[in-house]
């Protein structure tokens, strides 16, 4: 291991990238850490010129951007053998290690690293540059929550002298857009996608597009829909699916226009999350397809209105708490002997006859009758049933022996009337015709007379 880059010296080697090395270094001018970045310079002319080309486009882009979501470039030099960027020292993790490790965080935590992604690339796009390279190993978590992106080597700057081989493309496979990997021209709306499909990882730990090769991989961008976030964790709000969905829209027009209306929607839902409300303001509104999940059979209805209650289970009124109002009877009587008994004698006992039996359930049960429950709505029949005879004309009662003196013993409660039966009827009758025979002979002596 080399000991010192231009004034930089070494500490120890932290990783190895495509173009070289990057190492933990410190600038003893202003005592800083930092970290350097190479690039090998013991290559073919062709593919020096490439990677020398790439450099440069990273250092020229990086060191347009002042942003605090984005790793900040201090310095540049070259040497004999390599050339070097000296960088911001970020002590935290990659996003790729914590989605390995297993261990993903709450969706909370998920939406607060991608959010700030968006805000850094969001300022990355204002100045005409695109990433074109946004996977979970350039996402850096810092402690504190605070999220860094890196590497912006790939990235395209406003008349880019970069030129890559024929069919190369330049990006990760499971991150690219859809438009990458068919070769259009992308523009900004390309980081969409690879951010949307970096926030799908980081939620279910699961990649939307996999496949054994790089072939595999490129056609399941192209042709097929992944489920919905939540279908691999069901702690993923819906909200989130929705968002996702948007992002990773196969079309340009159907995905988020703006990398900002992303961040935008990310906040609702995290400020949503905090309050436990449902979001109402975001921009994705299309409901992605659900996937498919058994149903659970529904329960069998079971008739209850026949079954003994035991009186250990009988909810008793509180203080206070609605009753169920009393089932109406006729008002011509005050109990229900009464009616049954008068049923009786008009032989409308099978007119009575549902009023009968929801009264005698109801006599039996001790409980509290709750609206809804089987035995409310037969006793709101019986009582419609109940009110039609008493609206109706008395029937006339046929006693069955009229020359009985003795008056019918009548039900307790029932109004009682004197009522002449038999020799009674009789006597009227004789009295009238008297009269009436009285009255002609009277009739007849005064014509006689005149």
């Amino acid at each position: 291991m080399i000991s010192t880059l231009g004034r930089y010296k070494i500490i120890s080697e932290i990783g190895q990238g495509a173009m070289g090395v990057v190492y933990k270094a410190v600038d003893p001018i202003i005592d800083r850490t930092v970290a350097i970045k190479t690039i090998n310079l013991n290559l073919s002319r062709q593919e020096l010129e490439e990677y020398e080309a790439r450099f440069q486009q990273e250092i020229k882009a990086a060191g347009r951007l002042n942003h605090p979501n984005i790793v900040t470039i201090y310095d540049v030099g070259k040497t004999e053998s390599v050339a070097y960027m000296a960088m911001e020292f970020l002590e935290g993790q990659e996003l790729k290690d914590i989605i390995a490790s297993g261990k993903l965080p709450a969706p909370e935590g998920v939406v607060d690293i991608i959010a700030q992604v968006a805000d850094g690339l969001w300022f990355a796009h204002q100045q005409n540059i695109v990433h074109r390279d946004v996977k979970p190993s350039n996402i850096m978590v810092m402690r504190g929550g605070i999220a860094k992106i890196t590497d912006f080597g790939i990235a395209r700057l406003p008349n880019s002298a970069v030129k890559t081989m024929t069919g190369l493309i330049l990006g990760s496979p499971r991150y690219m857009s859809p438009e990458q990997v068919i070769g259009k021209t992308i523009d900004a709306r390309s980081d969409i996608f690879s951010l949307g499909v970096v926030l799908y990882e980081a939620l279910t730990g699961v990649a939307p597009f996999d496949g054994d090769n790089v072939n595999a991989i490129m056609y399941a961008t192209v042709n097929t829909t992944p489920v919905p976030p939540s279908h691999h964790n069901r702690t993923v709000p819906a909200m989130l699916d929705l968002i996702v969905a948007k992002a990773m829209a196969k079309t340009l027009d159907d995905r988020y226009q703006a990398i900002k209306e992303l961040g935008d929607d990310l906040r609702e839902v995290r400020r949503q999350m905090d309050h436990g409300r449902p979001a109402t303001a975001l921009k994705a509104t299309a409901q992605p397809v659900p996937a498919q999940r058994p149903s659970a059979p529904a329960p069998e209805k079971i008739d209850t209105s026949t079954l003994p209650i035991p009186q250990d289970v009988v909810a008793k009124p509180q203080v206070g708490e609605d009753t169920a109002s009393p089932l109406p009877l006729d008002k011509t009587f005050d109990s229900f002997d009464a009616t049954l008994r008068l049923a009786a004698m008009t032989n409308q006992t099978e007119d009575f006859r549902e009023y009968i039996s929801v009264t005698q359930k109801m006599r039996a049960y001790k409980g509290k009758i709750e609206p809804g429950s089987p035995l409310a709505a037969e006793a709101a029949k019986a009582a419609a049933a109940a009110a039609e005879p008493a609206a109706a004309p008395k029937p006339e009662v046929r006693l069955p022996n009229p020359d009985v003196t003795r008056p019918r013993a009548l039900p307790s409660g029932m109004v009682t009337q004197k009522t002449r039966i038999g020799g009674g009827h009789s006597m009227v009758a004789i009295g009238a015709i008297v009269v009436l025979f009285a009255a002609a002979v009277g009739l007849a002596i005064a014509l006689v007379l005149k």
